[in-house]
């Protein structure tokens, strides 16, 4: 049993010199000055070892999705991050385990430039609880509630290879070699960043898919009191989950969650610019429906036809 105690852990694995925070790890408070004419982002989540993530995973993946999930947010908020805090509980101080925990998280802040600026360890069941920083010019931050009927709605990236990850792990498909892609989809989520800061001023609504699409689509419909229609055959899908049968697709992208891509919606007349957006940010978007004044949702096939598949969102205290 190691004799690495609590100071020692956060100054071997966590203290980093700080970027463009003002002041970083050692004191009782972090110190962040968002840039002028700017407000602050601010989101946490929490994950918990066999409920966010299985106990067979990489470390240094587990680092880079627990930073991922709350960057993700900040994309859908359409903010710029600039710091994060780490709350992480351990049964023990297991080297091996940190080093490459470690490692996954502080890539991804690199990629990012941003700074770990405090948090809290302790010993207790594996979990990890990260806040997340991040700024935005005042009065263009995107937010849930700012869809309109005629709005075109468009997703990122591709659904669903995260719940065919942990369908295969349920033991409900066979994925063979295809296992090691989608599990790679479930477990390094990129979270789209660079491609939530080009929709400013051009997305009136968005939000990330964690919860799965159609949960996470309904915040959206719900705040913006409008309604919508869906081309289930229109979500973006990998070559490995279009080989599944039909069922199993729509469950995996219309509930799958653990997806991380942002889901937004934009004006019909701006279809160009979206593109040009998604192209700023490296992410290929598909138009997959369109807002209606009317509220509820309706899902359709490429044909039209009504799709009488429902699949409940992700809810941790229904789950």
């Amino acid at each position: 049993m190691t004799t690495i105690g609590e100071f020692e852990l956060i100054e071997r694995w966590f203290t980093r010199a700080p970027r463009r925070a003002a002041l970083g790890v050692g004191d009782d408070c972090a110190l962040i000055a968002p840039a002028p004419g700017h407000e602050l982002a601010v989101s946490t989540d929490l994950l918990i070892e066999g409920r966010h993530f299985l106990s067979t995973v990489d470390p240094e993946r587990l680092g880079h999705k627990a930073l991922a999930v709350n960057l993700s947010d900040l994309a859908a908020c359409g903010a710029s991050p600039v710091a994060y805090t780490l709350g992480l509980a351990l049964p023990y101080v297991d080297e091996r385990f940190l080093d490459g925990f470690a490692r996954g998280l502080h890539a991804l802040a690199d990629a990012h430039a941003i700074d770990l600026v405090g948090g809290d360890t302790t010993r207790g069941p594996l979990a990890i609880a990260i806040t997340v920083f991040g700024e935005v010019p005042v009065g263009t931050a995107l937010r849930r509630s700012g869809a309109r009927a005629g709005d075109t709605v468009w997703v990122s990236g591709r659904l669903g290879d995260a719940r065919l990850a942990l369908e295969a792990f349920r033991g409900t498909v066979d994925l063979g070699h295809a296992l090691a892609r989608v599990r790679r989809a479930m477990e390094t989520p990129d979270p789209r960043v660079a491609l939530g800061v080009a929709l400013r001023g051009l997305a009136t609504s968005a939000i990330d898919v964690s919860d799965g699409f159609i949960g996470d689509l309904a915040h959206v419909l719900r705040a913006s009191s409008v309604g919508a229609t869906i081309d289930v055959d229109a979500l973006p899908r990998s070559a490995d989950l279009r080989a599944q049968p039909v069922a199993l697709q729509r469950l995996c992208t219309l509930a799958g969650g653990d997806d991380y891509e942002l889901v937004f919606t934009a004006p019909a007349a701006m279809a160009q610019r979206v593109q040009e957006a998604a192209a700023t940010g490296d992410v290929a978007v598909s138009a997959v429906g369109r807002i209606e004044a009317h509220t509820g949702l309706r899902l359709v096939d490429a044909r039209g036809d009504e799709v009488s598949e429902r699949h409940a969102a992700f809810d941790h205290f229904r789950a």
